[in-house]
């Protein structure tokens, strides 16, 4: 079971979050503040944090750059009444991973607490599991069927950042950009190689395929 802190000064908005969480699966501690939500991190493990901002003596970016600087990654999921752009990029430049503007969808909370779980669980891992399919990203390897293939390592960063993500649309800029970095002398073209190789390598794949989305980009499917 999930630890999830809910630090929430709105004692009924508070007492809304851990209900609903805890009809989900998860086991849901209450902490009135950041000062207390530190208290609770001292005493036990937890999975991932929902954060209002605004709370007294210690808000919800002051609690995040706190854990932060003391190199704390567990997932936080920040939920505010604020809604500009400024209070967003704040929050995300402190290290918050998910941002949500109240009233809160409590359904759609929950998906996203799934969400960044599993993202937790896949970085702390470094290993994503597809199917039948699993990446290891230490060891820069496709395991299929018992068979292990090695890839290059542009091509494995490439294939692991897109079924990271799966269905979701990256441009070859992006792809370029996040693989070969913003400085890198080659252009797109380099993309579409590696793309196609991938394709090669895995065409009897019944996991996964990667498809272009013309005029966008390509993405990863789950087959099957």
């Amino acid at each position: 079971m999930f630890n999830i802190l809910v630090v929430e000064d709105d004692a009924k908005l508070r007492q809304l979050f851990c209900t609903v969480l805890t009809r989900n699966g998860y086991r849901a501690v209450p902490a009135g503040g950041g000062e207390e939500a530190l208290a609770v991190l001292d005493k036990e493990y937890i999975d991932l944090i929902i954060c209002d901002i605004m709370m007294p003596r210690m808000d919800g970016y002051e609690l995040t750059q706190t854990l932060r600087d003391n190199n704390q990654q567990l997932p936080i999921l920040m939920v505010t009444a604020r809604e500009n752009f400024a209070d967003k990029q704040r929050g995300f430049l402190v290290g918050i991973d998910d941002y949500m503007v109240k009233p809160i969808n409590v359904n759609e909370m929950i998906l996203r607490v799934g969400a960044l779980l599993r993202r937790a669980k896949i970085i702390s891992e470094r290993k994503i599991e597809w199917g039948g399919t699993v990446l290891d990203y230490d060891a820069l390897t496709v395991i299929q069927r018992h068979e292990s293939i090695l890839l290059p390592q542009k091509e494995f960063y490439l294939l692991y950042k897109m079924i990271s993500y799966p269905n979701k649309i990256f441009t070859k800029q992006q792809l370029m950009d996040e693989i070969w970095g913003m400085d890198s002398e080659s252009d797109e073209h380099t993309v579409v190689v590696h793309i196609n190789r991938l394709r090669e390598r895995f065409k009897e794949s019944t996991d996964f395929e990667i498809v272009t989305v013309r005029g966008l980009g390509y993405k990863a499917v789950k087959l099957g």
